[in-house]
């Protein structure tokens, strides 16, 4: 394998984990606020087709980002309604989200279909892009790449450093105690639920308007549950969901790359490859239930009720 194979491998495997590190993300912060948003796939759907409708009309790639991300805040804050305000089971809420999200998405997308736009453009960064090797991996990227970074940086220090990180960790682990010592639970808890909406919304954008600058029914491919497992798969730590997501996106490329090294294996096969790497990490994780029980938020999916 010469360099600039390894560099382009490299360089493709971020673009395609950013999707799943914005996700990723927002899930982890609502799943540490205590509430499970699987409605993730939906509010993905909805941010790529409303950011995608909206720049074509306006011709501003900016105004449809926002609009991204105003569809998944909109989509979380129905979810959260239902969830948080009348106490619904949050896994049917999310599952009925999901295909809210899918079916509306496709239903509005139906004359966008085919319609190409230019995308948002890479941003190379003066004298480091030129760098050797890590020029063009780190430092060529659109701004929703490096934003991503932002956000991962912002929320790491957030949860180690902040008494906001904290508040969000006392909700999620015993809200009962968390608003017995004064904290606003229902409160922290659509901050946290919304946040995840324009998260999942920003993805949706990014995926519509700079992955691939186009709109097509269904085009997350599952996206939002294989951020969900990955939620997981990193412990609910913020630092760990960035490793994991590249290497899912690193999983997600495999298939080019072995098809273009010559590798006579079915297409199809190839392209299971980052839903077996899904299956098998959840099969690793659920064989640790010691650990698992140890780092996962212990009010997550409850229902809370505040006291009158």
């Amino acid at each position: 394998m010469d360099i600039d194979l390894l560099t382009n491998i490299l360089f493709a495997t971020i673009r395609t984990g950013t999707p799943l590190v914005l996700i990723a993300l927002g899930e982890l912060v609502c799943e540490k606020a205590g509430v499970l948003n699987l409605g993730q796939e939906g509010m993905v759907l909805m941010g790529a087709a409303t950011g995608f409708i909206i720049t074509v009309v306006t011709g501003s790639l900016w105004l449809g980002v926002g609009a991204a991300m105003l569809a998944g805040l909109f989509m979380s804050l129905l979810f959260g309604f239902l969830a948080i305000s009348l106490v619904a089971n949050q896994v049917a809420t999310g599952l009925a989200l999901t295909i809210f999200g899918i079916g509306l998405s496709a239903f509005l997308g139906t004359e966008y279909v085919g319609v190409g736009i230019e995308g948002i453009s890479q941003l190379e960064i003066p004298l480091l892009s030129s760098l050797p090797v890590i020029g063009k991996v780190l430092f060529s990227h659109d701004p929703l790449v490096y934003l991503s970074w932002g956000i991962f940086a912002a929320l790491y220090f957030c949860f180690r450093r902040t008494r906001l990180g904290l508040t969000i960790r006392a909700v999620g682990e015993n809200p009962e105690s968390a608003n017995a010592i004064g904290m606003r639970v229902m409160l922290v808890r659509y901050g946290a639920v919304l946040f995840g909406g324009a998260m999942a919304g920003l993805a949706g954008g990014y995926l519509s308007l700079a992955y691939t600058p186009l709109w097509s029914e269904g085009m997350s491919a599952g996206r939002g549950w294989i951020a969900l497992a990955l939620v997981v798969f990193a412990s609910w730590k913020v630092e760990r969901v960035l490793l994991g997501a590249y290497l899912f996106g690193a999983a997600s490329i495999m298939h080019l790359v072995l098809q273009g090294l010559g590798f006579s294996v079915s297409p199809n096969l190839l392209s299971m490859l980052p839903y077996i790497a899904t299956i098998v990490v959840l099969m690793i994780i659920s064989n640790d239930t010691i650990k698992a029980k140890l780092n996962t938020p212990l009010a997550l999916g409850q229902p809370y009720r505040p006291q009158i």
